[in-house]
């Protein structure tokens, strides 16, 4: 038997009220400790700065001095032409959300206003072939995007870039928002550039890639979200610098493939084999829309789960960004 839960649809709520915030102002930032921090490490080699943000034993204010210098620096961990990828093995793998479990879902995440369509979205739980790949370490960054943009004025520019203009000091920072013909575009280009497979990952392959295909709710596992994951419960209600959430790996070494920003797959929803279409907010008024996965910095963490699938809507608060996978040549063996 199903169980019912009241609650009120985030989209009918106001962007800051779906986020879980008052009216009134808010600053989550401890800005004494993080300009001390600063000034601290305002000497230190970009070296060092990389370690420090990527090091799960530091402090989140630490780790994101760290980041923001290297955001101003130059981070020696962003390059447009050869991004930091990791190998991901051929496996046979179960993927989405058994039946059975949606009721429980349902209920722990129904008071930020999860309802049960959106759960049975995920089901049934099904399993699927996957091929070797790669996947990009990071979401790809504001400094990638406009490496990008220099060579394809066209393109369309990121909503989240103010009037337009590049953020220098988030370069680092994942790009959002942007639609899925500039994520596809921007894979196609880096591909005619490099010579190489780049493109977007499959749903599948993200999802194998976020959760090992053990079943797991989250990259980094099943406990709580505590200094794991930049979503709206514990981060800074903004972007943060790639990589600052080490707690929250993936099992193949991916980072930030829960929270930050939303990524973009390669596929446009449809109900997984033997599941039903679910016509919710995201298809209102469309045919269809491209799946995005892995949650944000303005999102509660049920949408950071591995089996969560979701899209964009035309709201701010939906923070879309990518990540790009490779195939590799072949006779180039994944590891």
């Amino acid at each position: 038997m199903s169980t019912t839960v009241s609650v009120v649809n985030p989209n009918d709520l106001s962007d800051r009220a779906a986020m879980g915030l008052p009216d009134s102002f808010v600053d989550r930032t401890d800005h004494a400790g993080l300009a001390a921090r600063t000034r601290r490490l305002a000497c230190e080699s970009p070296t060092t700065l990389v370690r420090l943000v990527q090091d799960p034993a530091r402090n989140p204010t630490t780790r994101l001095a760290a980041g923001r210098l290297l955001g101003l620096l130059g981070d020696p961990r962003i390059d447009t032409l050869d991004p930091a990828m990791v190998d991901v093995p051929a496996a046979r793998v179960w993927l989405g959300l058994d039946s059975a479990d949606v009721d429980a879902v349902v209920r722990k995440w129904g008071h930020v206003g999860v309802v049960r369509d959106w759960i049975e979205k995920e089901t049934p739980r099904y399993e699927a072939d996957i091929g070797a790949f790669r996947i990009a370490r990071y979401p790809v960054t504001n400094q990638e995007y406009r490496d990008f943009l220099g060579e394809n004025p066209d393109a369309s520019l990121p909503t989240s870039w103010t009037f337009g203009v590049y953020p220098a000091h988030l370069s680092n920072h994942p790009v959002w928002t942007v639609a899925p013909r500039d994520a596809d575009a921007y894979a196609a280009w880096l591909a005619r550039r490099t010579g190489r497979a780049f493109r977007l990952p499959t749903e599948a392959e993200w999802e194998y890639a976020a959760s090992g295909g053990d079943g797991r709710d989250h990259p980094w596992g099943d406990a709580p979200n505590e200094d794991h994951a930049n979503t709206v419960e514990t981060g800074p209600l903004s972007t943060t610098p790639v990589g600052m959430y080490p707690a929250g790996r993936g099992p193949f070494g991916a980072d930030d493939m829960a929270g930050n920003v939303e990524e973009y797959v390669a596929d446009d929803y449809r109900p997984y084999p033997g599941g039903r279409s679910i016509d919710d907010d995201l298809g209102s008024g469309v045919d269809t829309y491209r799946v995005s996965r892995g949650g944000s910095h303005t999102r509660y963490d049920d949408l950071a789960r591995c089996t969560r699938r979701h899209g964009y809507h035309h709201r701010l608060i939906y923070a879309m960004g990518f990540r790009l996978a490779e195939t590799p040549d072949t006779g180039d063996t994944v590891r």
